[in-house]
This record gives C-alpha cells, sequence and structure tokens, in this order.
C-alpha cells in the first residue's frame, strides 16, 4: 500500500524521500499482524492502515507548504487566501486575526489555512530563532479566551524556505463565525479584514447549515486505535446491518464506522459518539463519562456510606452494568394478592423503572460537562442527577410528553442495541411501571445545567 502512494504518479520526489521512513515501520507492522491470532488481524490491520495514512498526510503536507514557499519565491500565484506570512514574531493581534480569518473559510474552501512566521514576503525563512517558548505561545492562543469559539489548529517547526519556520495550521471551524477580540476577521484574496454585515451573517448561516449535535462531531484527540473495534465488529455491526449486507461489504472499516455515524471520513477521527461507544478509555477523552453511585444508611448525605462504585468504560458496558445495579437495587419480594389468588413480585424499585430512567440519564446527558452521573441510594429513596437541562427548545411545561435529543446517535446506538425499545417513550414507561407496583410518581426536577430525578420507595 505504501509502495503504490509514494509512486510518483501520487508525490512529488520530496515526498517520496520524505516518505520512504515509513516503509520500514509499515514491515515491522505487518509482520506483527501475521504473528496476531486469526480474529485479530482484521483489526490490527485496520490500524495499520490508520497509522499509515496519517504519517503519508503529514508527509504530503509538508509538500504542500514547501509547495507555497517555492510559489512566492518563483513570484507564481498562489492560494492567497489560506496562506500568511509574517517576519515578525511578536505581532500577537497580528497573528490572531489571521487565525480567525482562517477559521471562519469565507471562500469555502474547505482547507487549511497556513500562518508562517518567521517568512519573508519572498516565502523564505527570515532567519528569527523560533524557540519553544513562541510555539508554546501560539499554541496558547488557541485557549487564552480571545479566539471564540475556539478553532482547531496545529502548531510545528519546520525546516522550509531555508531555515526555520514557525507553522501554525488552521482548520475551517464548524461553528462560524469565529471571533477575535471580538471582532469576525475573514480573508478576501491576499487581504485580511473585519467581516462586513452580510459577510458576517453568511458565516451564521453556514453555521446554522452544517451544525452537528455533540455526539455527531469528530473527536479530533482520539484515532482509530482508540477504539476497540471488535465491540464495533462482533458487538454493534451485526445488530445494526444485515447479515446480507455485511457479506457482501467490501468497505474500510473507517468507512462502515462512518455510515453509522461513529466515524468522521473528513477530520480522519472517530466521532464523540464512537469513541463513548467503543473506547475502553473514553474517560480519557470526556473526563465526566462516568457514573458514581453511592449508598446511604439514613435519608441525607451525611448518612454514613454504606457502599460506593463508580462505573465506566464504553457504553456497552455502562449500560450492561446499570442494569445490573438496577436488579440489585429493585428488591423485589413475593406479596400475596388475597386468598386462592396468585401471588406477584413487588419492588422498593421496579426495575423496568429504574432500567428506563438509567438509560435516559446515559444517552441524554451532557458529556461536556467533567460531572458524572450521580445515583444516590438512601434507605427511602433513589436520587438520579445527570449534567445538562432540557435540550434545545424543550420547556419544563412540555416535559415529558415532547422530547429533544441531545445525543440521537448515542440514542440510535442504545436502541439498535436493545437497551430502548421505543423513542420518547423512557419516563412515560417509567411512570406506568411505578403506578403498577404502588409506587409513588416520581419526582422529575430540571435546571438549567442539570436534570434531578427522586424515586421513592412504597411506605
Amino acid at each position: 500500500m505504501v509502495h503504490r502512494l509514494l509512486s510518483a504518479e501520487h508525490l512529488p520526489h520530496r515526498a517520496v524521500e520524505l516518505g520512504l521512513a515509513v516503509l520500514d515501520e509499515e514491515a515491522q507492522h505487518k509482520r506483527a499482524v501475521e504473528q496476531a491470532p486469526r480474529a485479530r488481524r482484521r483489526c490490527l490491520s485496520a490500524c495499520l492502515r490508520a497509522s499509515v495514512r496519517d504519517k503519508l498526510r503529514r508527509v504530503m503536507e509538508h509538500e504542500e507548504l514547501e509547495r507555497i514557499l517555492q510559489n512566492r519565491t518563483g513570484g507564481q500565484a498562489d492560494e492567497s487566501d489560506r496562506v500568511e506570512l509574517t517576519e515578525s514574531l511578536k505581532k500577537f493581534d497580528k497573528f490572531g486575526e489571521a487565525l480567525c480569518a482562517f477559521a471562519n473559510d469565507l471562500p469555502k474552501h474547505g482547507r487549511p489555512g497556513y500562518l508562517f512566521v518567521g517568512a519573508s514576503a519572498d516565502g523564505r525563512a527570515s532567519g528569527e530563532i523560533i524557540s519553544d517558548e513562541l510555539l508554546r505561545q501560539l499554541a496558547d492562543m488557541r485557549n487564552n479566551g480571545n479566539l471564540l469559539p475556539p478553532p482547531r489548529m496545529n502548531v510545528q517547526k519546520l525546516s522550509l524556505g531555508g531555515g526555520e519556520m514557525a507553522v501554525v495550521e488552521v482548520f475551517p471551524s464548524d461553528l462560524p463565525p469565529v471571533r477575535y477580540k471580538g471582532q469576525v476577521w475573514v480573508r478576501v484574496g491576499p487581504s485580511r479584514r473585519v467581516a462586513t454585515e452580510s459577510e458576517e451573517r453568511e458565516l451564521s448561516e453556514r453555521r446554522a447549515a452544517q451544525a452537528k449535535t455533540w455526539d455527531a462531531r469528530p473527536c479530533h484527540e482520539a484515532a482509530l486505535d482508540d477504539l476497540v473495534l471488535d465491540l464495533f465488529v462482533l458487538s454493534y455491526r451485526p445488530l445494526a446491518v444485515s447479515r446480507r449486507v455485511i457479506a457482501e461489504n467490501h468497505r474500510s472499516i473507517e468507512d462502515q464506522l462512518a455510515a453509522l455515524r461513529f466515524f468522521d471520513r473528513r477530520a480522519g477521527c472517530p466521532t464523540n459518539a464512537g469513541v463513548l461507544l467503543f473506547s475502553s478509555r473514553s474517560r480519557g477523552f470526556f473526563p465526566g463519562a462516568y457514573v458514581q453511585y453511592v449508598r446511604y444508611a439514613g435519608e441525607s448525605l451525611s448518612s454514613e456510606v454504606l457502599r460506593e462504585r463508580e462505573i465506566d468504560g464504553d457504553l456497552l458496558t455502562v449500560m450492561r452494568e446499570l442494569d445490573g445495579l438496577g436488579d440489585d437495587l429493585a428488591g423485589g419480594r413475593p406479596v400475596a394478592l388475597g386468598r386462592g389468588a396468585a401471588e406477584r413480585t413487588a419492588y422498593d424499585y421496579p426495575p423496568r423503572a429504574l432500567h428506563e430512567l438509567l438509560m435516559n440519564a446515559v444517552i441524554h446527558r451532557n458529556y461536556e460537562s467533567n460531572t458524572p452521573i450521580m445515583i444516590n441510594h438512601f434507605v427511602d429513596r433513589v436520587e438520579l442527577t445527570n449534567p445538562g437541562g432540557l435540550y434545545g427548545d424543550l420547556t419544563p411545561e412540555e416535559f415529558p410528553g415532547a422530547t429533544a435529543y441531545r445525543n440521537p446517535v448515542l440514542a440510535e446506538a442504545a436502541k439498535v442495541l436493545g437497551f430502548v425499545n421505543r423513542f420518547g417513550r423512557g419516563i412515560l414507561t417509567a411512570e406506568d411501571e411505578l403506578r403498577r407496583n404502588g409506587s409513588p410518581s416520581a419526582s422529575f426536577t430540571p435546571r438549567a445545567n442539570h436534570f434531578h430525578v427522586v424515586i421513592a420507595r412504597p411506605a
């Protein structure tokens, strides 16, 4: 595969030269794949392909940067609205305006823009020293609060134009317009300026058109090898795709994941939903992605703690363990219906009601929060608290009759896996189960940043 991609037909000579180093590493990985158990070879091979593609992408990007600078040196035209060169190492406001303009991508290139720091107007290195401190300051511009929303960007020191340069790669934002210190900056040809009212409106309309729910957005910090692909291939795909389609499927594992919205082809990485569902270390990417259970000896948080437990990992494991926890909390016991009549089972907390409420918390919580789902088990009640209030334009007055999905990809996955039977019926089903058990109705308290449920034990 690498030999084919490195042919002169695909890459210029310099990229071929740089890419030869990938060949030895690919050979080592292939030997590891051949020595692995048969059941693991497909997943290991997919990870190898992703790793090699990523390395070759970097080789080709380096070649593109050299081409841009050579065009400058030769006086040729280039994509000037994707490039800005500056000799100065200290004009950080100028840098911020350029990064903002690239993130807004007014011309709709759909490709990164590049800020070359320490570069002369003719494309040659200015001879300035590119220090680690400068690289740190450039990287900090993403999160210092001046660029909002923060764009995705990479900062590196490269040997270009006969010397060293700091190169900032800025990707088009999924959420334009991006502002630098409150102003929307754009590039039109070689010029950078504040956006006009109509241009800002266009960017806002673009944001609405391309907006994705959080779970469908790419998780740029993750890679394919962060996923346990066996979970997808063996546990999820057979439930989501027919056997005939699987048998006739010759697509790559990335394409199969992307078809179910677990991989973003454009970004080249898993989506947030893909990480939550198929990564065993999802907390490494989303620190609040776990469930905290505490059992108390009394009726308040000041009571003695009898038991504590954390539930985390891939979402399939989390949902299975929550079902097991619900069975433990149910407290079923036989109750006679009368002389000669059959017995029924009465519960402290009906397991089906707990199931629906726990699945609701996992699916609809706000995973951008670092706060876990909290389950507080008192002697007379169970309280569930999950981060994230009612989503979208759903109001407390409409709840629970109306539904708005914060994480529709996760909701679909929960249904595929059998943890949800019908969309929009979880709360109503839980209420029916409580009523059938003779339990008080659950108390629901939606707030701006969290959702609180109290399930009382029958008297």
